[in-house]
């Protein structure tokens, strides 16, 4: 079985439990630190957004910040993204803005794109069906093998993509193609209302490389370290040329599955405590504590200046000028076909005799 586990690097409490990577510098941890603070500053103005109406559906990424900001961090300019829709944190520093993010929950398509030129651009939007982003990946992959070009492709996912067909069908492609390909799975336990302990019999995620012939490893989720340094060497495997990863982060879902759900409904309260306790945002906190790296008065100053920086974000979301309706029609197909022709100048026809009735 081509298994490999990892553990954490620091605990629960923060402490150091082996040797950090010879990168992992004060400098760097309190570099990450900052982001996920402002990464959950920012996920729960969010959801104040949604709840008063100027959001729309929203999908938190509450206690799973330390998975995607790893990602985020460990990848390279020219690597692409496939991501889901928990990836706030990757995409925030891949040069999706806040207030892009922001008008992607808030129902404009822009938000699929960044406002600014970035390496971004060449990264896949938000993908909410369930595990298509994963064979969207694998393509990619196969186009990067094909062009003997020196960069991966990384996609991720919830556990409960990997009970659908696509998940399988890319990594058995994966693996017989040997492509550039790093799936990283944040198994947050649950699945909307369904545990995870309902979805498989394997002990790991992770162990459903096996099938595929590649390497599977499982981390501790909650430890940005880990991630971070599990996530940068399954990509310098791939852009090396020697196969595909499937990255298992475990973590725990401590939001609802969306701003649509309701958890208390099927969750104990005792559960959610437990998993309160292995916060991945307060254990690196402690871990600088007991370093003196960090102090209640930079903690206080840094979350006043995300507050001000969010807040911008918020405004210029909030000012953002609506798009025509009838650029519903402009971005389904590359050409439109002939069927919508006429439905689209019937739109239009209609939408103009309106303004000028109410001009």
């Amino acid at each position: 079985m081509n298994i490999t586990t990892k553990y954490h690097y620091i605990d629960e409490q923060g402490n150091a439990v082996k040797t950090l990577p010879a990168w992992a510098t004060d400098e760097k941890l309190i570099e990450f630190y900052k982001t996920l603070v402002l990464i959950r500053q920012y996920d729960k103005k969010a959801i104040a957004l949604q709840r008063t109406g100027q959001l729309g559906t929203y999908a938190s990424c509450l206690g799973q910040e330390a998975i995607s900001l790893g990602i985020g961090y460990a990848m390279d300019k020219t690597d692409v993204m496939a991501a889901y829709y928990r990836d706030q944190g990757a995409q925030f520093l891949r040069g999706y803005s806040l207030a892009s993010q922001l008008r992607y929950w808030g129902g404009d398509e822009r938000g699929s794109g960044t406002q600014e030129p970035c390496f971004a651009e060449q990264d896949l939007p938000n993908c909410i069906p369930i595990a298509t982003q994963i064979t969207h990946a694998a393509g990619i992959a196969s186009a990067v093998k094909i062009k003997n070009e020196k960069r991966a492709v990384v996609a991720t996912c919830g556990e409960g993509a990997t009970s659908r067909g696509d998940f399988y069908e890319s990594l058995n492609l994966a693996g017989v193609w040997q492509l550039p390909l790093v799936v990283v799975v944040n198994n947050n336990q649950w699945a909307i209302s369904t545990p995870s302990t309902l979805q498989t019999q394997t002990q790991h995620i992770a162990q459903k490389s096996t099938a595929a012939g590649i390497q599977g490893i499982t981390i501790d989720g909650n430890d940005i370290i880990a991630v971070y340094n599990a996530v940068h060497e399954a990509l310098l495997k791939a852009r090396q040329g020697k196969g595909a990863t499937l990255i298992e982060a475990e973590s725990y879902r401590l939001c609802d599955h969306t701003t649509a759900d309701d958890a208390t409904r099927y969750r104990k309260s005792d559960e959610v405590n437990s998993a309160w306790k292995k916060d991945p945002i307060k254990r690196l906190q402690n871990y600088l504590f007991q370093r003196s790296l960090w102090s209640p008065e930079k903690e206080q100053k840094l979350i006043e200046q995300h507050q001000q920086f969010i807040d911008s974000e918020v405004a210029a979301y909030l000012a953002t000028e609506p798009n025509d309706a009838s650029e519903c029609f402009d971005h389904l197909y590359e050409e439109l076909p002939y069927a919508l022709h006429e439905q689209r100048k019937h739109f239009v026809d209609k939408s103009l005799n309106s303004s000028h009735a109410r001009g």
